[in-house]
């Protein structure tokens, strides 16, 4: 089968099919399994093919920095399984979700942001982009529509969220968050890391363009930081010309061609690899997203079992009196519930917040005390592991921030695995029984 006939398939293939499938498509005599291109350069017949490579007027390989056909393939896949037009591979999470803004971002520009994040976002938002001149305010995600609309201003360029936050496990409500983004003519950022698009689709909501960081369940296997940013191509970006000058103006580093014009759905995408990637060079190797597509083959496998043992476990500790709270959006007792069934209806994600009724030194006996999960700084891989936020991922934020960002100071993050669920409650329970 062609690799065209297969892009024209691909919508009425499911999820699982795309897990398996999408991206690479092998010609005759070609490697049945997607291969890594372990190569910075790529050769042409003559001087002319490589010019119409760097004037965007071709599409092709050249330098693996910008494209590389292994990145390309599994950029596809995940293009595929979000229903986007294309997406883009990063060297991590963090690099695409700053590539995103940056993209549509500038000196002088602000963003509008849920408070409840990753830590390393909200700093990479507050402070990192600040000192280049990108302002950002943070809103509760849980206010009204008007509430957040306050936070807008005329130099406001774009919205972002987490649809399952980071470490606090809250819900984005993502079809207000679009209708606001769009009520002032900007588009929705939407980190979907947590929820997968197996459980997820923001783009069916209203979202425009989503994040990833392919380090964690798209990987699962805890070898390899990435990250990807998909774009729906459904952001009109020349009806707000005024608001995106890079996407609706000449761009004089590639002799006054204006990306809007020439890419039209791939706008987006085509000016975040031919700018940002080009002079900021925080490429995925070749060999990151071979092992990145090894673990998208058996996401559909994987998810549901974290989503399964996640339910059990966090209805577990509900149940147990050495534990003050549980925040999991499968709970029914849950303020997120009606929105996950609502955006999540098969499952959320297997990362659970809770707290101990305790001291926070007997918190961290706690964590000490377990044998099979471990105390790690990564999330959502095979392996069921814990963390501290507010000592570890968010120790560089201050008080009030840690609350803003909704982090309590005895949030424990627990990362449940694929192990069999009845060995990860033994262990908790043991631990627990040394409080």
């Amino acid at each position: 089968m062609s690799s065209e006939k297969f892009k024209a398939m691909e919508k009425n293939y499911s999820k699982e099919t795309l897990c398996v499938q999408a991206g690479w498509t092998p010609k005759k005599g070609e490697p049945r399994v997607l291969p890594i291109y372990q190569s910075t350069t790529f050769k042409y017949d003559n001087s002319e093919q490589m010019a119409r490579l760097f004037d965007l007027e071709e599409s092709g390989f050249f330098y693996t920095r910008l494209q590389n056909p292994t990145n390309e393939a599994v950029a596809a896949k995940i293009a595929a399984l979000e229903g986007g037009v294309a997406a883009m591979l990063t060297s991590s999470g963090q690099a695409a979700n700053f590539y995103a803004v940056f993209n549509i971002c500038e000196a002088g520009d602000h963003l509008v942001c849920s408070s409840t994040i990753y830590g390393g976002t909200f700093n990479l938002f507050a402070v990192t982009m600040k000192k280049l001149g990108i302002e950002c305010t943070f809103v509760d995600a849980d206010a009204s529509e008007e509430e957040i609309s306050k936070a807008f201003r005329p130099n406001t360029k774009c919205m972002f969220g987490e649809t399952i936050s980071n470490p606090s496990i809250n819900v984005l409500d993502i079809e207000k968050f679009a209708r606001i983004a769009h009520n002032h003519g900007v588009p929705l950022i939407v980190d979907n890391t947590f929820a997968t698009p197996l459980n997820c689709q923001p783009f069916k909501w209203g979202a425009d363009i989503v994040t990833h960081s392919t380090t964690k369940y798209m990987d699962g296997h805890a070898t390899c930081v990435g990250g990807a940013i998909v774009d729906s191509g459904n952001f009109d970006w020349d009806a707000h010309a005024d608001k995106f000058p890079g996407l609706t103006q000449p761009d004089e580093s590639y002799h006054g061609l204006t990306y809007s014009k020439a890419f039209g759905k791939m706008a987006y995408i085509t000016k975040a690899t031919a700018q940002l990637m080009r002079d900021l060079g925080a490429a995925q190797s070749p060999e990151n997203a071979f092992l990145l597509n090894l673990g998208l083959e058996t996401l559909h496998l994987r998810v549901p079992r974290h989503c399964e043992n996640a339910q059990r476990i966090a209805e577990w500790l509900e149940a147990n009196p050495k534990v003050k709270w549980v925040n999991y959006c499968g709970l029914k007792s849950s303020k997120y519930y009606e929105l996950a069934q609502k955006y999540m209806p098969n499952g959320s994600c297997g990362v659970i917040a809770f707290g101990l009724n305790g001291t926070r030194e007997e918190t961290i006996h706690f964590m000490d005390n377990l044998k099979l999960a471990c105390i790690v700084t990564h999330v959502a891989d095979a392996r069921t592991c814990v963390l501290h936020p507010a000592s570890h991922t968010h120790r560089q934020l201050t008080d009030e921030q840690l609350i803003e960002a909704g982090v309590a100071p005895d949030l424990i993050r627990l990362s449940v695995g694929i192990e069999n669920v009845n060995d990860i409650i033994a262990d908790l329970e043991q631990a627990l029984e040394s409080i």
